[in-house]
């Protein structure tokens, strides 16, 4: 059994969706991390949102945003990330799994975030995360790793996955 586990899709397909499914079925063995909401303005989606599971927020990107780093139409505010992440306790002794929404393309923009994804991965915590379909560097190292099993969520299995996921995560003895 391997204790890291990722969840890839098309975008849209529901991986947020299903990562907060996972996080309200593991409550109980106190998980830290953080998932990404998109933020919309008169239904148009204008940015992304950041909210931990121990109730920090954040913005991720935004139209609005002015910043070197882009994807899309979107600035990516790399500082407010990394200073975000920072205030969650991913290393914390109580802490039973660590869920992250997501690998992907903005998030990687972050030194500390590729350092802190292969420091989870390489710990004893269990770790679940979402993952970008498709990306180089970071995204394509981690999906290779011998310890991570990779589920792909499709429009055929979402309704499903999540117990095969808590069925996968759970049989797998704890250190």
């Amino acid at each position: 059994m391997k204790k890291n586990i990722l969840i890839t899709g098309i975008p849209g397909i529901g991986k947020t969706t299903l990562i907060m499914k996972i996080m309200e079925a593991m409550k109980d063995v106190g998980p830290v991390g953080f998932y990404t909401d998109e933020i919309r303005e008169k239904d148009i989606r204008t940015g992304f949102s950041l909210t931990s599971i121990t109730g920090g927020r954040s913005i991720l990107s935004h139209v609005s945003i002015k910043s070197r780093f882009r994807v899309s139409k979107y600035g990516v505010d790399v500082a407010g990330f990394e200073s975000f992440i920072e205030r969650i306790p991913f290393f914390d002794e109580k802490v039973g799994v660590i869920v992250i929404d997501e690998i992907g393309k903005m998030e990687c923009f972050s030194s500390k975030f590729t350092k802190l994804v292969k420091a989870l991965l390489d710990s004893e915590k269990s770790f679940i995360a979402t993952i970008a379909l498709k990306g180089e560097g970071l995204i394509a190292e981690v999906k290779r790793r011998s310890d991570v099993e990779l589920f792909e969520i499709t429009r055929d299995n979402r309704d499903v996955l999540l117990q095969r996921i808590l069925n996968y995560s759970l049989s797998r003895p704890s250190h």
